[in-house]
C-alpha cells in the first residue's frame, strides 16, 4: 500500500486557506487534516498561522469557516485621552457605549515596553459588564494602573457626532484629557 504524501509548510497553508474560501460549509481540521496528509494538530498549528496573517477565519463547533468579507459599513474612529482610577473603568466604559460607540483598545505609554495595547472591544452595557467581570476574576491589573490613569482608547462609530457625544461625555465626567 502506498502511502500519501504529505503536503508541507506553506503550500498546505495557501491549500487551506483556498478550501475554507471555495467552501460554503464549515471544514473540519479531520478533513482537512486527511486532505492533506498531517495530524488535526498540524491544521490546528495552520489555522492560527493564518489567523496571525489577520484571515477572517473562525473555528465553529461544525468546523472552520472563511468569512466572506461583507460590503464594508461606513465606520468613523477617533483616539482619545483619559485618564481615571481603576475603579472608575466600568464608569467610563459605560458612558462610552452608552454613545452608541465600541471602545477597540486600550494604550498606554510604558517607560519600559513603549506602547502596550490591548484589545476591549465593548460595544454594549453586557459586554462591559463582561470585561469587568474577567479582570476582577482573573486578579488582573488594568493597564493605566501602571501609568497613574493615563491612557488612551481608539473609539469607533457609524457616525462622527457619536464619537462627538462620547466625547462630551467624557469631558463632563472629567475623564477626557484634551489637548
Amino acid at each position: 500500500m502506498k502511502e500519501e504524501k504529505k503536503i508541507l509548510g506553506e503550500t498546505r497553508r495557501q491549500l487551506i486557506l483556498q478550501w475554507l474560501k471555495e467552501s460554503g460549509t464549515p471544514l473540519t481540521g479531520a478533513e482537512l487534516a486527511a486532505k492533506t496528509n498531517v495530524s488535526r494538530q498540524v491544521i490546528v498549528q495552520d489555522i492560527s498561522l493564518l489567523k496571525a496573517r489577520n484571515e477572517p477565519i473562525i473555528a465553529t463547533s461544525q468546523g472552520y469557516l472563511y468569512l466572506k468579507p461583507a460590503e464594508p459599513a461606513q465606520t468613523y474612529a477617533r483616539t482619545i485621552a483619559c485618564s481615571h482610577t481603576p475603579a472608575q473603568t466600568k464608569e467610563e466604559l459605560y458612558l462610552l457605549v452608552d454613545c452608541g460607540v465600541t471602545v477597540k483598545d486600550v494604550k498606554i505609554e510604558h517607560p519600559v515596553y513603549g506602547d502596550l495595547t490591548a484589545s476591549v472591544m465593548v460595544s454594549n452595557r453586557l459586554e462591559v459588564d463582561q470585561f469587568i467581570a474577567k479582570i476582577e476574576a482573573t486578579k488582573s491589573s488594568y493597564l493605566l494602573q501602571l501609568t497613574d490613569g493615563t491612557h488612551l482608547h481608539t473609539l469607533e462609530a457609524d457616525s462622527p457626532e457619536k464619537l462627538d457625544a462620547a466625547c462630551r461625555a467624557l469631558k463632563q465626567a472629567g475623564f477626557l484629557i484634551e489637548a
